[in-house]
């Protein structure tokens, strides 16, 4: 969508803690590991409200307000980060139950967790925490496969995600692959579904799954989502949507709130060395040795109105207000030694301080 909209990120700051109701977490103090998983079912259970399967909470949740900045239909399945949409949908109007039409004709609901795996049942068939806005089609050719990562595409859409055999280690089935932009997002849905439903899930059949109610993921998607949920991190778009669907149903989700959870109940992997993540910015030195850095990218960076560096488990460690008003150097707050993400509007890359 147009390039000068910022996508403004945050993970584990003071923007992000002023939207979680008071106390909401303060039953997890001293909890790591599958115990913190199990407590925060227990939150996300409570006051949870069953609100049948509608299309009420897309109307707040998934509203473009981060690319175009348009109002239309926040669709992770037609978003182009750094262009022009192959289409747009308007909220209602373009809605549909089904449809005959090609990719672009309308948008409908997309079980992130698909419902055959949980056989139709109630709340998980209508929990909007895992329900998106979609188009249609691409829907459809998602179907019920399991998120990954595709070696051979058998199709592409329109803004790139892709279908096709799995290239990842230890599973060989056909896989639904979406764009960079938005693999985080996927990640925190699965872990929010896997906490939500710990009691539940064992029963559930999915190729994703390994059976148990503690670590749900088999070993090749767990590595992968931990990877995604690292090299991706909370964006304001997942941020607003928690806000949105919690006025909606009564619950939050965790891992939108404090991503660091992830790390602390998963553990972590080494994700952020893909660069294919790494989006037209550059940070020199590289290894950083001091407290300063000079930032490059592919456009002007004096739109950009903050920037945000992230650790390797998520937790946002440093915000800047107006970062390029004044040059392109940046000055780091004694980080220690490790690997971080910056991130600014659409714009990431990697950098170790050293």
């Amino acid at each position: 969508m147009k390039k000068s909209i910022l996508l403004l990120l945050v993970g584990f700051s003071g923007f992000m803690n002023a939207q979680i109701p008071t106390g909401y977490y303060s039953q997890t103090t001293g909890l790591t590991g599958f115990p913190l998983k199990t407590k925060l079912r227990d939150i996300v259970t409570n006051g949870h409200q069953d609100k049948n399967y509608n299309w009420v909470v897309f109307a707040t949740a998934d509203r473009d307000k981060y690319y175009e900045n348009d109002n239309s239909v926040m669709d992770i399945y037609s978003e182009n980060p750094t262009g022009t949409d192959p289409y747009n949908y308007t909220i209602v109007t373009d809605q549909c139950g089904s449809s005959n039409g090609p990719e672009g004709t309308c948008y409908n609901r997309e079980h992130t967790i698909p419902k055959s795996t949980f056989d139709d049942r109630t709340p998980m068939h209508n929990d909007y925490h895992h329900l998106l806005a979609t188009d249609y089609q691409v829907n459809g050719k998602r179907s019920n496969y399991p998120y990954g990562e595709v070696g051979t595409a058998s199709w592409t859409s329109k803004n790139g995600s892709k279908l096709g055999n799995s290239k990842l280690n230890g599973y060989g089935g056909i896989v639904f692959e979406p764009i960079n932009e938005f693999k985080g997002d996927i990640a925190r849905i699965y872990f929010y579904f896997a906490t939500r439903y710990e009691n539940e899930i064992q029963s559930f059949v999915y190729d994703m799954y390994d059976g148990s109610k503690t670590k749900v993921f088999k070993e090749p998607f767990l590595n992968m989502l931990l990877r995604w949920h690292q090299q991706d991190p909370v964006s304001l778009k997942e941020i607003d949507r928690n806000n949105a669907v919690y006025n909606y149903q009564k619950n939050r989700n965790p891992f939108v709130d404090h991503p660091e959870y992830i790390a602390q109940i998963w553990g972590t992997v080494m994700a952020v060395d893909d660069a294919s993540f790494s989006k037209n910015l550059q940070i020199a030195p590289n290894p950083v040795k001091g407290s300063t850095i000079t930032v490059t990218g592919d456009k002007d960076l004096k739109q950009f109105k903050k920037a945000f560096i992230y650790n390797t488990v998520g937790q946002n460690v440093q915000t800047i207000e107006n970062p390029f008003q004044n040059g392109n150097t940046l000055t780091l707050k004694n980080l220690p030694k490790g690997v971080y993400i910056l991130k600014t509007g659409e714009l990431n890359t990697k950098f170790i301080v050293d």
